[in-house]
């Protein structure tokens, strides 16, 4: 076979369960892409604290760039609001702390004690969660490691300073930060210096598309690589990269589901929505590329499934999900944004206590777990999209479904008989596909995300899934819930 004379890209798209490497080719109506390269992404606890095991995975990026061979460019993205801290010298002064620790209880009380929540809400556009980097240093705040850092780095910054010795800061994933205002695309220093956060900490801003770097040569020497290999910084929260990969016709009116640990459910829009209906909604406003908005909900997302398989210790779903599909429809569902069901442990036995506390019963087998967490998820976005359109003035025409979930056809389908519209399912691999198309943007081979999206669409055209039914059935669901509409999700901060 004639190798393709068009250039590769290198994407390293690092995922809260795994880490990968995927080489893509792009030029005009051609988009190949590999993957090269994956490894585990095993959160390591000392003492009370859970931490990202950062050094292993930047041991598997070096191990992913060695087999992808030689690029013409290299993007990172990663999971949004963690962050490692440098001493004066550039060193790490430990382990970035995992967002799903404890060390955040409590703290949301003292932030909005100085900056109310409807404020802060003003200020940032961000939805309350429990983990955001503001939460996270306040509550590091008269700490020694604090006290020593010189430096701030989000996940795919800090490795992007470890390949390059350039230290940046990426505008998408610094917009999740809730220090950011994304009015004016910059930070939000009042709010900072209000809550006695130092933004000195975080270097210059940069946007997807900008210079990041070159290689160093040791990394050069480490991974085979030769010359000038450029880091570009990429749309590197690894949502605004799968969203930069929804294969939208340009002119349809859709709504995106990025689905894998989370669902991200939302819309892209020209400019954010910070009413405060909207807070109460506990709906975000992080940054995309090209100026764009991601009004979105976070919810639960397949962090359920797994955790449920890693209980049963099974990987393959297979058998359970065909099972699954069997099962009794809406027997029994459960909020998939609530907070019991952030930590990792016990999920099946949490799913069924949560069951019988509202009333419904327990699911008795696997079968009906699975069930059960499928039909919450997609009841989580009917209700999501719903409030989405309703607060914007928008309309949906249709779903674009993206990320691991896409995998899942018993997801897609209930997602669209639930919200009553048809859903486009693909491409799973859309986080590491808007990096690599952002790079090649940034190279000159594609000129816009129009086009950039249409390759998408002829490369890999997505599968679609008609609604069945109506959707009275999942209304009496919600009802079930005791969800008020546009209720706030599990994380809202209280109306104050």
């Amino acid at each position: 076979m004639t190798p393709s004379p068009f250039p590769r890209f290198a994407a390293v798209d690092l995922g809260a369960s795994s880490g990968r490497v995927m080489v893509g080719r792009v030029g005009p109506g051609s988009l190949e892409v590999e993957e090269v390269h994956r490894f585990p992404n095993t959160p390591v606890r000392t003492g009370p604290t859970l931490h990202w095991d950062i050094l292993a995975l930047y041991a598997g990026v070096l191990d992913g760039l060695r087999a992808a061979g030689q690029v013409a460019s290299v993007g990172i993205d990663s999971w949004a609001v963690d962050y490692g801290l440098l001493d004066a010298d550039g060193a790490l002064l430990g382990n970035p702390v995992h967002y799903r620790d404890r060390r955040t209880e409590g703290i949301a009380e003292r932030v909005w004690a100085r900056v109310p929540a409807a404020e802060l809400y003003g200020a940032t556009g961000l939805q309350y969660a429990p983990f955001n980097t503001l939460y996270q240093l306040t509550a590091a705040h008269g700490t020694p490691q604090l006290a020593a850092a010189r430096h701030a780095l989000l996940i795919p910054d800090l490795i992007a300073y470890w390949l390059t010795g350039r230290l940046g800061t990426e505008l998408t994933n610094a917009s999740t930060t809730q220090l950011v205002d994304p009015r004016t695309r910059d930070w939000s220093y009042e709010v900072a210096g209000r809550l006695g956060i130092d933004l000195g900490l975080f270097p210059p801003l940069r946007r997807p598309g900008d210079p990041a770097g070159l290689l160093l040569p040791h990394v050069l020497a480490e991974t085979g690589l030769a010359g000038d290999v450029p880091v570009t910084a990429v749309a590197s929260h690894d949502t605004a990269s799968a969203v930069a990969a929804v294969p939208a016709t340009d002119g349809t009116r859709f709504a995106y589901l990025c689905t894998g640990t989370w669902s991200l459910a939302g819309l892209e829009l020209d400019a954010p929505v910070l009413t405060e209906e909207s807070r109460k909604a506990n709906f975000t406003n992080e940054l995309g590329i090209d100026g764009t908005i991601r009004y979105l909900r976070n919810i639960m997302g397949l962090w359920l499934l797994q955790e449920c398989l890693r209980a049963w210790r099974t990987t393959d779903p297979g058998a359970l999900l065909a099972a699954a599909a069997e099962a009794e429809p809406l027997r029994s569902v459960v909020d998939a944004g609530s907070p019991e069901f952030l930590a990792p442990g016990r999920m099946p036995e949490r799913l069924g206590e949560a069951c019988r506390a509202s009333g419904q019963p327990m699911p008795a087998s696997p079968a009906e777990t699975v069930r059960c967490v499928l039909d919450s998820l997609a009841l989580a976005h009917r209700r999501a999209l719903a409030d989405a359109q309703q607060l914007t003035g928008r309309t949906v025409d249709v779903i674009h479904l993206v990320g691991g979930g896409a995998r899942n056809a018993l997801l897609c389908q209930l997602t669209a008989d639930a919200c009553g519209l048809p859903l486009l399912a693909g491409p799973a691999e859309a986080s590491a596909l808007g990096n690599i198309l952002v790079q090649a943007r940034a190279r000159g081979v594609l000129a816009d995300r129009a086009e950039a999206r249409a390759l998408v669409a002829r490369s890999r055209p997505p599968t679609r899934y008609e609604p069945r039914g109506g959707t009275t059935q999942w209304q009496a669901a919600e009802e079930r819930l005791r969800i008020p509409p546009r209720s706030a999700s599990a994380y809202a901060a209280p109306i104050r």
